[in-house]
């Protein structure tokens, strides 16, 4: 390489210790000889590689907050340990990702100050611990949460124009080292071979826009009607889930169909509970503590009277928002008990929303007389039938005989030789496209999916022309009046263009600025 033209030794020496832990000034390293080696150019794009993986790791843990909330029941019913791990997750990934770009930023400072780019071998131990640590991550992420490679291509829909804004303008700046280090080297074919990597790249991102397509570029007045809130569980980020509490909350919240699970005691109450075992949303371990890991079905329902239902939301603070809880509401949680399938009816009834649910478990040797006994509550409570939203698969037919006014949802997609026509389905978001959703609007089928909680997605879910969706947090997407964004086609293609034509521009000045 040709000597560099150098910088103020006290700039040398501020990036040179942290860089290469040395603390020499740039007349002494230019005494020693020291120059950029292709040993250190290739550290150098290690560096830049693990900052690149580093920085989808970050956008992928951002993507999965919508769905944290199910891998930390699922831990706690593996492990009984409750801790909120989307806190974890975020901390580490900051840290990595603030450490691999620190160290970016000082080599491309030391590029443009002519100095030699000796990364020590702390970092590269570091570097090469940081890869794995991400590897493992986006590993244990594909084996045991695939799902969530689906969110990462709805979540594209949402941040397509942006990310793509994003890269142009980080590209563009590296075009200020990049010519920098191709006019002090001596090769020719390193500048042949870098030169036409970066043109290559410049060129994919130019025209990135035309593979670019999301569901919220199009007209104001073509945005379908906001979708209709379903409470997951009720409200479970202002009260505890699947209580009365939980369930005016939600009432609260705008919300049309209060959406929970249904269990049927040991001597044939209908009960609303989530989990097979009661530890997690009681104080069980306390009360029975012999009884403790049995099925919830194991219980009768003068047992789960006593059980409290409330105290675990204060205790373990499933969500950020239990901090924010008022003193009355505080008060109110505690109190909670184990609400019967009837009690939630009549709730229902008095509030004038629907309610859905799933019976559980499917795979109980008694599941028809659980059927049976939900139904005689559901007929007994008086609610319009209308308002009830039924769920399971077993023994539907019979449901549809004995109460023949109850709405019928689906977990599947329809199919093409549907005995009768499919008027409601319920899936997760991952499982449908915006294409599809369109396409079920079109034929009058109404579209719920499920678990909806970050505004991202439910604008993007929104501009497709959803149904409804449920969430935990209806109190959050209540408020939402229009999606986050909205561009019609023709603005997206003059900011394309403009921001294109800016960052060639910009390319061509830095160039010819260092030369």
């Amino acid at each position: 390489m040709a000597d560099p033209p150098g910088c103020c030794s006290a700039c040398a020496t501020c990036l040179l210790c942290p860089y290469s832990c040395q603390w020499i000034t740039a007349k002494k390293e230019k005494r020693k000889g020291l120059r950029t080696t292709k040993y250190d150019c290739s550290w150098f794009l290690f560096l830049f590689c693990v900052f690149l993986f580093t920085l989808v790791w970050l956008y992928f843990a951002i993507i999965i907050l919508n769905d944290f909330h199910n891998f930390n029941e699922f831990i706690f019913r593996q492990r009984k340990l409750w801790l909120d791990w989307s806190l974890v997750l975020l901390i580490a990934t900051a840290v990595l990702i603030s450490y691999s770009s620190m160290l970016l930023v000082f080599a491309l400072c030391l590029q443009l100050c002519g100095q030699p780019l000796k990364l020590h071998w702390v970092h590269k131990i570091l570097l090469i611990l940081t890869t794995l640590v991400v590897a493992a991550a986006f590993t244990g992420l594909g084996i045991k949460w695939a799902e969530e490679w689906k969110s990462a291509r709805i979540s594209l829909q949402a941040t397509g124009p942006f990310l793509h804004i994003g890269a142009v303008g980080g590209m563009t700046l590296l075009a200020w080292p990049l010519a920098s280090f191709i006019y002090r080297t001596r090769s020719t074919g390193l500048r042949v071979f870098l030169l036409l990597v970066y043109c290559a790249a410049m060129i994919a991102l130019y025209l990135a826009p035309l593979g670019i397509t999301s569901p919220c570029i199009m007209e104001e007045n073509q945005l379908p009607p906001k979708p209709a809130l379903v409470g997951h569980r009720g409200a479970p980020m202002l009260a505890p889930e699947n209580t009365l509490m939980s369930l005016h909350k939600a009432v609260d919240c705008d919300v049309q169909v209060f959406e929970t699970d249904v269990m049927v005691s040991a001597d044939g109450v209908p009960f609303l509970m989530h989990d097979e075992e009661l530890t997690r949303t009681t104080n069980v371990q306390a009360v029975f503590p012999e009884r403790a890991a049995l099925n919830s079905t194991a219980f009768n329902w003068t047992d789960l009277q006593q059980l409290d239902a409330g105290s675990w939301f204060l205790e373990r603070r499933p969500f950020p928002t239990v901090q924010s809880l008022s003193p009355g509401d505080r008060k109110e949680a505690a109190k909670q008990r184990i609400p019967s399938l009837g009690q939630a009816l009549e709730a229902a009834k008095q509030s004038n929303i629907s309610i859905m649910f799933d019976l559980r478990p499917e795979n109980h040797s008694d599941y028809q007389n659980f059927v049976n006994v939900t139904l005689e509550v559901i007929l007994q409570s008086g609610i319009p039938l209308q308002q009830v939203l039924w769920l399971p698969d077993g023994f539907r037919e019979d449901v549809k005989q004995q109460a023949p006014g109850v709405q019928h949802v689906y977990g599947r997609k329809r199919l093409e030789d549907e005995n009768e026509p499919v008027l409601h389905v319920n899936l997760p978001y991952q499982d449908m496209s915006s294409e599809e959703i369109r396409q079920y609007r079109q034929d009058n089928v109404s579209v719920n999916l499920y678990v909806v909680n970050q505004p991202w997605l439910f604008s993007v879910l929104w501009c497709s022309g959803v149904s409804s969706v449920t969430t935990n947090a209806c109190q959050v997407l209540k408020e939402m009046e229009h999606p986050i964004w909205l561009l019609p086609s023709t603005t997206y293609f003059m900011i394309w263009i403009v921001v294109d034509c800016v960052s060639f521009l910009i390319i061509i000045w830095a160039f010819v600025l260092m030369k």
